[in-house]
């Protein structure tokens, strides 16, 4: 990082726990071991200096944050990453609500969610998909379901911006009842698409889904939830990411998923909807590429 982006991010993370101990700057200047004269100065940003190594120590220590969170490293105050296991998003009792991804979904209000989902996104599918795909996977339908209804909640408030990439062969196979939706009634199919149709409308502009070309990029799934964490789906686990380079990094894979992008979020109610009424033939004119 370059060293006056340092600098900046220092001591914006300085202000807010200055704010945040509701002291006046002598006694917050007096509790990391510093003059009052050196704490202005290095919130004045007159310098790119940073603080003596002792004194970075002190304040972090003092105010209980890491070091990486206070040069602005990481969004994490505490560790720069972990693994969970889904059980323990899947098993925190109470509903979705209760669950970590929920907590992540509220951290981020006001901010900009970006998702690759693993299928077909939560929010848009139909209860008769969910049960489909309960019984070929090991997740319950009960939690499922609170999933799906807290996303579409959430999705709703007047806050909310969440950008969706999928690759738009995946929406295809869908329609065409291959992979592993080849049991999945041609009925249920067109319902989906559908349902989906009408939600992608209604929820249009605070949630956008982007088709992009899958042989032109390709993505694991995840969810960037704004600046503070990023987590990649990784089959029962979710890798946590909180390191600020690495959720850029991932900003940037988005962004390119988005240059992909051969259907926009303008034309992709129109796209489902067109899918629903060929999704009876089982062909979709774009599935010969993948063959």
């Amino acid at each position: 990082m370059d060293k006056r982006d340092l600098s900046g991010q220092f001591r914006e993370r300085l202000k807010a726990l200055l704010q945040r101990s509701g002291a006046n700057q002598s006694a917050f200047a007096s509790s990391v071991g510093i003059d009052r004269s050196a704490l202005s100065q290095l919130l004045s940003g007159a310098t790119t200096r940073l603080p003596r190594a002792e004194t970075l120590m002190n304040i972090a220590e003092r105010y209980r944050v890491s070091l990486d969170w206070l040069l602005g490293l990481s969004q994490d105050e505490g560790l720069t990453g972990e693994i969970r296991e889904t059980f323990e998003i899947e098993e925190s009792g109470g509903g979705f609500d209760r669950t970590l991804l929920a907590k992540w979904h509220a951290e981020a209000a006001g901010t900009k969610i970006r998702y690759v989902p693993a299928g077909l996104p939560d929010l848009l599918r139909t209860d008769a998909l969910i049960e489909y795909e309960a019984n070929i996977t090991s997740r319950s339908r009960e939690s499922q379901y609170d999933e799906t209804q807290y996303r579409i909640d959430y999705t709703r408030r007047p806050e909310t911006d969440m950008e969706v990439c999928m690759p738009r062969h995946m929406l295809d196979i869908f329609a065409a009842g291959m992979g592993v939706w080849r049991e999945f009634p041609e009925r249920s199919r067109r319902a989906q698409l559908e349902h989906m149709a009408r939600l992608l409308d209604e929820l249009y502009p605070a949630f956008r889904l982007f088709l992009y070309d899958g042989l032109a990029r390709y993505s694991i799934p995840y969810t960037i939830f704004g600046p503070y964490r990023a987590a990649i789906f990784a089959g029962d686990m979710y890798l946590v990411l909180n390191a600020t380079s690495a959720i850029q990094t991932l900003t940037r894979h988005f962004d390119n998923l988005i240059r992909a992008a051969v259907i926009n979020p303008h034309e992709s109610a129109a796209y489902a909807a067109e899918l629903a009424k060929r999704s009876s033939s089982g062909f979709s004119p774009h599935l010969d590429r993948l063959t």
